[in-house]
């Protein structure tokens, strides 16, 4: 695969250590590649492959300016007993599909690591990667990770990160609208290079801002006089993309093993999303070759995909709500920028006009041709608080598995529509242990649900015959160790701090 650009503009090109290395495009854009699907993943032999041999092969082909030994080594690092299981991200049947159409539904778990989050699987990667772009004339130059997260990211990254050779890491996230066990994952969080800050608004604003910090070139000098330099770890930053791309070949295999499809039948992937990133990478999975019917994007409340999928028209200027899915309460969906550029054949003039429109206007639309030729791709849908609940119920009655509420926004999107023709097998992404919202589930269920979360778990541990993972369920007895709460406009100089600190 060749060299990435901002999806903004052609040139100037850069590999991809360089693109994971600067995170996002000088021009704000996010970078890609124009090589995408020039190679494909074979099928013949798919069956056969470990999680961690389709990892080394999907880099591999992504991220062609490392070796063969870097990957297999970033591999190894990341996925080497870090995962409670070996699949890394195991696929579960449901006993009773969603709908009645007749398609075998399964769950494709990507919680089973150590922040219990799908981000993980990426964010246990990115560090791997980052270390081996310092060579050459940045040698000596330490990297300042920065990063807004809506719950899952900010710890998963700062469990990457904390502590990682000549990187710093500080995380935002919106004060008061985190779960609790997301907060203290992150305010518990050791590290002589972490930084972690509550931030007075929402994630859109937070996200918005470290955009800012990003193009602020005073800043970045400053900071260069320091020799640091700023990079991400948000699914703005291709390093973490690229790695959520394996889990739908490993889906995809382990449907074969269990003789579920033949190599060939298409699967549809139902995929719960905020920011676009993990729905994405299984449209780079179909540009390599996956056998993809469909992708699905559930919505929670904050249904702004399902508008602009439905009517071409993205629209940020509405209410904001909480939900008890924070990880989805976004606005403004940062990696729909890449899907745009793709699906304009290339075309940067536009994608930075809409861009622009988003900035200014908060809205934009696209042409009907462009929205057309998105709709081939992906389906969409979206629930509600209340359905949320009963998606959580449902599931528990009908197949005894416990799910939580993101998980259940793409549960409830399932019932509602019915499998897009030719699919062999529907596939619903998992993004989360049901233990990080525990007192949504355990009320979603029926269950008498105290006050705190810790006894909340216990609670819902008991009725259902699961457990807790101890990452979670020990969080009560750590020390928190950052209470930090800045304003928006002050985030920047916070950055400046910490990188002071390095």
């Amino acid at each position: 695969m060749g060299l990435y650009h901002s999806t903004r503009s052609a040139a100037p090109c850069v590999t991809a250590k360089q693109a994971i290395r600067r995170g996002i495009a000088a021009d704000g854009g996010l970078f890609v590649s124009d090589a995408l699907g020039e190679t494909t993943i074979g099928l013949d032999d798919l069956a056969s492959k470990s999680y961690f041999e389709l990892a080394r092969e999907i880099l591999g082909a992504l991220l062609p300016d490392y070796t063969a030994d870097e990957i297999a080594a970033c591999v190894d690092e990341a996925y080497n007993g870090t995962f409670a299981s070996d699949e890394v991200t195991p696929l579960v049947p449901l006993a009773t599909a969603p709908n009645a159409d007749g398609v075998a539904t399964y769950v494709l778990e990507l919680f089973g690591g150590p922040t219990s989050a799908f981000k993980d699987v990426a964010l246990q990667m990115l560090p791997r990667l980052m270390a081996r772009t310092n060579s050459g004339e940045n040698a000596d130059e330490k990297i300042m990770i920065v990063t807004a997260t809506s719950g899952d990211t900010g710890k998963a990254a700062l469990a990457g990160f904390a502590d990682a050779p000549g990187t710093g890491i500080t995380v935002f996230y919106p004060e008061g609208k985190v779960s609790r066990v997301q907060e203290l994952q992150m305010s518990t969080q050791e590290g002589g290079n972490v930084a972690v800050c509550g931030v007075r608004g929402n994630f859109d604003d937070a996200q918005s801002a470290v955009k800012r910090i990003f193009a602020d070139e005073e800043l970045a000098a400053r900071l260069a006089d320091e020799g640091v330099v700023l990079s991400s770890a948000n699914s703005i930053n291709v390093g973490r993309l690229v790695p959520q791309v394996v889990y739908y070949f490993a889906a995809y295999a382990q449907l074969l093993r269990a003789g579920s499809i033949a190599a060939g039948d298409a699967v549809e992937f139902c995929v719960p999303t905020g920011n676009f990133g993990d729905i994405l990478a299984g449209y780079y999975a179909k540009r390599l070759g996956l056998p993809v019917s469909r992708l699905i994007v559930a919505s929670d409340k904050n249904n702004v995909l399902f508008d602009f999928l439905t009517t071409g028209t993205y629209d940020r200027k509405r209410p904001f709500f909480t939900t008890t899915s924070p990880s989805m309460d976004i606005l403004i969906s940062s990696n729909l920028e890449r899907m745009l550029y793709y699906a304009t054949d290339g075309d940067c003039e536009l994608v930075a006009e809409l861009m622009a429109g988003l900035s200014a206007e908060g809205v934009y639309t696209v042409p009907e041709q462009v929205l057309a030729r998105i709709q081939e791709v992906f389906g969409c849908g979206w629930a509600d608080e209340d359905q949320v609940a009963a998606a959580i119920k449902h599931c528990w009655d009908a197949n005894g598995y416990v799910i939580d509420p993101h998980t259940a926004c793409g549960y409830h999107v399932l019932e509602e529509l019915p499998a897009a023709p030719g699919t062999a097998a529907r596939v619903l992404l998992s993004t989360a242990s049901p233990y990080k919202f525990p007192r949504a589930v355990a009320g979603a269920l029926g269950l008498f649900c105290p006050p705190d979360d810790f006894a909340c778990m216990k609670v819902l541990e008991k009725a259902t015959n699961t457990t807790a993972p101890a990452q979670l369920a020990t969080l009560e007895d750590k020390p928190v160790l950052h209470t930090d709460v800045v304003d928006i406009d002050s985030m920047s100089a916070y950055v400046e701090q910490a990188a002071s600190n390095l």
